[in-house]
């Protein structure tokens, strides 16, 4: 287990009848991002909980820097940043004030609680605010100011669940930015993500979970391939050419073509993607038909989801550290 930051056997966890976790297994290798998506309400944020020491499992074992998370609490805790859904700050404390507090909660020494929050608070883009209230940040600053609270102690493991939700594109860039520096300074992550793209973008390996179990796992390409090959896609020029389009496609494809009339838009899977194009390309040059697109794709992570749950991503999950049911 040396090699592995994050070990998860057999999870289950229940809210009265509700089985929030059935049997989850995972594991996340040293320095690595694991991204963890998943329906509402599918275990994403029950499993954070688990792994946090927030919730006790009902069955199962878990073990998180080499530490079992119900008999070394303590231990987890000390090896673990914990940056949750909503932004956890003292409104009525500064910037500076909020790190500093962080730090010595850790045991760190007044003059190295402060240094390592003026060193946070810099590497966040936060050192003009430093001495403001956080009350009078922008829910972006707060944002900022948790996942630099998460990193106080300088944690092997990092937990981030939903790291990004209300972030404006430019404060989700820069968390994609630091997120990469921390694996690269040797971190490991766990990233609960919303966001597709996301996940493609910084995890190395990536668990989908729905009804508490996790059903997929894999890179993002290994997970993309097994949803099946490309797609083709084009937009018709005018109405009346939409149902031409779906006996093209349906002629040059492998499966049923989904049709958006709004849209004069049709697609459809295809097997030897270019020979499928050149030849749907030459069926509407044939017949005069004016495409306004035309476009041949992988799969992308939103088809995987879809394919393997039934459902869009969604982002009603419950926040880490509230009561209630399951998540």
């Amino acid at each position: 287990m040396s090699q592995l930051a994050v070990r998860v056997e057999g999870l289950t966890k229940s809210f009265g009848s509700t089985r929030a976790l059935d049997g989850v297994d995972l594991e996340i290798p040293t320095g690595t991002v694991l991204g963890l998506l998943g329906p509402n309400g599918a275990g994403k944020t029950t499993t954070v909980r688990v792994l946090t020491t927030l919730l006790r499992p009902d069955a199962g074992r878990a073990w998180v820097a080499g530490h079992d998370v119900v008999a070394e609490p303590q231990a987890v805790r000390r090896a673990i940043g914990l940056s949750g859904q909503y932004a956890a700050v003292d409104e009525n404390l500064t910037g500076l004030e909020n790190l500093y507090m962080v730090g010595r909660l850790y045991g760190l020494k007044r003059a190295a609680a402060k240094a390592r929050a003026r060193e946070l608070l810099e590497r966040f883009r936060l050192t003009e605010a430093a001495e403001r209230p956080s009350k009078t940040y922008s829910g972006g600053m707060r944002r900022r100011l948790d996942l630099a609270g998460a990193l106080v102690a300088a944690p092997s493991v990092v937990v981030l669940d939903e790291p990004t939700t209300g972030l404006d594109p430019r404060g989700r860039l820069d968390t994609w930015s630091m997120i990469s520096e921390l694996v690269a300074d040797g971190a490991t992550v766990l990233l609960t993500t919303q966001y597709l793209e996301e996940a493609d973008q910084l995890a190395d390996n990536i668990v989908v979970i729905d009804h508490g179990r996790a059903i997929a796992s894999g890179t993002a390409d290994e997970l993309k391939a097994q949803i099946g090959g490309e797609r083709l896609q084009v937009v018709v020029a005018q109405p009346e050419q939409v149902g031409y389009a779906h006996g093209v496609l349906a002629a040059v494809g492998v499966g049923e073509p989904v049709v958006d009339e709004h849209l004069r838009r049709v697609s459809v899977p295809v097997s030897g993607g270019t020979k499928a194009l050149v030849e749907a390309l030459r069926r509407f040059d044939g017949e005069g038909v004016e495409l306004l697109d035309v476009a041949l794709q992988r799969p992308t992570l939103d088809d995987v989801f879809l394919t393997l749950t039934g459902h869009p991503a969604e982002d009603a999950e419950q926040p880490v550290g509230t009561t209630g049911g399951a998540a």
